[in-house]
């Protein structure tokens, strides 16, 4: 078995775990993820909590079930704006050219100048923390990305001879990015949203550690590890089980990203 078709059975794999138990898991989670039972704080794994409780004696598996489900939701979110409003400015740059393109990068490097998970603590900060605050600030944070890579497709594909047939033939120029410029666009910017994706799942997860993602009792991996870190020696399974979840995840959307690049770039294929 070749590495490209390992890392695309492997990734795959898990990134369709994880979209699964962000769909169903919340219909076959064990216990309510906000219900206490004092009684049963910090106690290991048993018949009762398969991986434990944790300090207010709330199911352990049921949280990570539930906290999957907020990541996920935010992760595709955010990357879904990114994409849009990327692919609308960038797409507009590479195409028009001239004053259009000038005004649209000189914003976009504005943007670049801050590090994504920088502008999103900025943003956060401001708006406050909340599950939508979230999605605009990583999605803010991601149009940067989107933008330069849809652009630079653009300045390519704007030169072909069949964006010159479509012009000849009479279309507009709207007609002619949507039909003829946006579909060329598709291959690179998979790659980059697959890639975005794990970005985005590790900064919620970093925003939430921080105080600044999903407000707490709402369970997300981030906010489980930040509320465990005092009971690290007496139950370290709270800072493990939900790191473990996020190392997982990123690595199945590393590999799959990296099979979607081999498949879909050219210069990939030998």
């Amino acid at each position: 078995m070749s590495r490209g078709r390992a890392n695309a059975i492997i990734g795959g794999g898990l990134v369709v775990l994880l979209v699964l138990v962000a769909l169903v898991g919340p219909m076959v989670a064990p216990f309510d993820p906000l219900k206490l039972n004092l009684r049963s704080a910090l106690k290991g794994p048993s018949d009762t909590f398969l991986l434990g409780a944790d300090e207010f004696g709330r199911d352990v598996l049921s949280r990570l079930i539930y906290g999957a489900r907020n990541t996920t939701w935010i992760a595709f979110a955010s990357v879904g704006f990114a994409v849009f409003f990327g692919l609308l400015f960038g797409v507009l740059a590479g195409y028009m050219r001239g004053w259009c393109d000038r005004v649209i990068m000189i914003l976009n490097d504005s943007l670049l100048a801050f590090p994504g998970l920088l502008l999103a603590l900025g943003i956060m900060a401001v708006s406050g923390a909340s599950r939508d605050a979230i999605i605009v600030a990583l999605g803010i944070a991601y149009v940067p990305a989107v933008v330069r890579v849809s652009r630079s497709s653009v300045l390519s594909i704007r030169e072909r001879e069949y964006i010159e047939a479509s012009r000849v033939m009479g279309n507009g120029e709207l007609v002619t990015m949507l039909r003829h410029v946006l579909p060329n666009c598709v291959a690179p910017i998979t790659v980059l949203a697959t890639t975005m994706f794990g970005w985005a799942i590790l900064a919620e997860s970093a925003l939430s550690f921080l105080g600044l993602g999903v407000p707490p009792p709402a369970p997300s991996w981030g906010n489980m590890l930040s509320t465990a870190r005092p009971y690290i020696t007496q139950a370290p399974s709270l800072i493990v089980l939900p790191g473990l979840c996020i190392s997982v995840t990123l690595l199945g959307i590393n590999m799959l990203g990296d099979a979607l690049r081999d498949w879909l770039d050219p210069k990939m294929q030998s």
